[in-house]
């Protein structure tokens, strides 16, 4: 019987270990073995670009110019977005920011004030 984790896109069992990484070969998902590991251990913790820990409800500041998708603008560089939602996604915080309404952002691309 494995000990490997099952995939954690398609949930299948057949997952097996290569250099490190995990490898689901139904959907060809890779993952490293030690964030496993990590994710075993508590909570995520989310840090902003300066290694900040943030938490629901913080105040971030945009660091660099974000270019919207589908051609809605431009996010300036020291936008402040306030009450942050932390989530677990792709894109790690959930905020409305006045002009644009609610969007996802990233933690690289932010830093708490």
């Amino acid at each position: 019987m494995s000990t490997l984790p099952a995939c954690p896109q398609c949930s299948s069992a057949y997952t097996y270990e290569d250099a490190g990484m995990l490898i689901c070969p139904e959907c060809a998902h890779e993952w490293s073995a030690a964030g496993e590991a990590a994710a075993e251990d508590g909570p995520r913790v989310y840090r902003d670009a300066a290694g900040n820990i943030l938490q629901d409800g913080d105040t971030v500041s945009v660091i660099k110019d974000l270019k919207l998708k589908g051609g809605g603008g431009v996010v300036k560089m020291g936008t402040k977005v306030k009450n942050i939602r932390l989530v677990d996604s792709d894109h790690d915080i959930d905020c409305k920011i006045d002009g644009f309404g609610s969007m996802s952002l990233k933690t690289e691309f932010v830093k708490k004030v």
